[in-house]
């Protein structure tokens, strides 16, 4: 499998690395276009120029097609752009639990994984970082690195950054979380939530395609959706899928997850302070296959 990276010339990877890099002088890299000059100040993600990182390891846990024998080499970054309630992981997205590190520092994380046989490198969390993983992609490259990229992201993404990241990433793993702005704002505290993610998506999907799976099923190239179920309808699980089947693909893998389980500040909020019902997550599971959708997972499993 030969990572889409490798088909960029050095001059035109250099580029990419610069261009991104301008961006943080007035930060447009996600839905939030904050502008702040992250050279100097934090923005809105809570991040400035320093990367920063709370882990790098395989990790089982992830979609079969990605985890295959060895592991997906996942990197996760600490802050993020979203700010969700329920967030199982807040400490890391919420509260910056992580260390700062440079872009040598997560080029030696990448090789490492790579050394110890993972199957891709998984950014977890990248967007508010692109500029610092992009640089460091390239230094991992012209030391070695030859596997590809995945980018698991909360699908709040500017298109700006989506597209300098056009033949670096070979899979694109984007959570599409609601069904409208509304409940992307009460729960994740983001006004324009929908709209942001549905471009993002279609983005996404214009650049690698459906998701393509070699012979010793591992994910080589594509667009692999997740939609975690929420409680009392939260989540919009019927309008999101309908958004995938009509105006992406009936072809889209997607893993549809009811792991959710109160956490963080989701006792504050009467809708989200249980676990779903399994009603509730098999009504979403039926949605897609009524609407058309035949490739995908069921926690992370084949489904059909």
């Amino acid at each position: 499998m030969v990572p889409l990276y490798f088909s960029l010339k050095k001059e035109e990877f250099e580029s990419r690395v610069e261009k991104l890099w301008e961006i943080l002088s007035s930060c447009d890299l996600c839905g939030w276009q904050c502008k702040v000059n992250r050279l100097e100040q934090k923005g809105t993600c809570k991040s400035g120029i320093i990367a920063k990182v709370s882990s790098a390891f395989p990790h089982y846990g992830e979609e079969r097609p990605l985890v295959g024998r060895n592991g997906s080499g996942t990197i996760f970054l600490s802050n993020c752009t979203c700010k969700c309630v329920y967030c199982q992981n807040w400490t890391i997205s919420q509260k910056g639990e992580g260390k700062e590190v440079n872009e040598e520092d997560i080029a030696l994380m990448m090789l490492h994984l790579q050394g110890i046989g993972c199957h891709n490198i998984n950014w977890v969390t990248p967007t508010h970082f692109v500029p610092q993983l992009v640089k460091s992609l390239l230094i991992a490259k012209e030391n070695g690195l030859k596997i590809p990229v995945v980018y698991n992201t909360g699908g709040y993404d500017s298109l700006k950054t989506l597209k300098l990241l056009k033949g670096i990433v070979n899979i694109y793993m984007p959570d599409i979380k609601y069904g409208s702005n509304e409940n992307g704002l009460k729960y994740s505290k983001i006004p324009d939530y929908w709209d942001v993610a549905r471009k993002a998506v279609k983005e996404m999907h214009s650049q690698v395609g459906d998701l393509k799976i070699n012979d010793a099923g591992i994910a080589e190239r594509g667009l692999l959706i997740r939609h975690l179920v929420l409680p009392n309808n939260i989540a919009e699980s019927e309008r999101v899928i309908e958004f995938i089947a009509k105006e992406i693909s009936v072809n889209s893998y997607v893993n549809i997850m009811d792991q959710y389980r109160p956490c963080f500040n989701a006792s504050k909020y009467e809708g989200l302070r249980r676990r779903i019902t399994r009603k509730e997550y098999q009504e979403a599971v039926d949605t897609a296959k009524q609407m058309g959708l035949h490739r995908g997972f069921v926690n992370g499993r084949t489904a059909w």
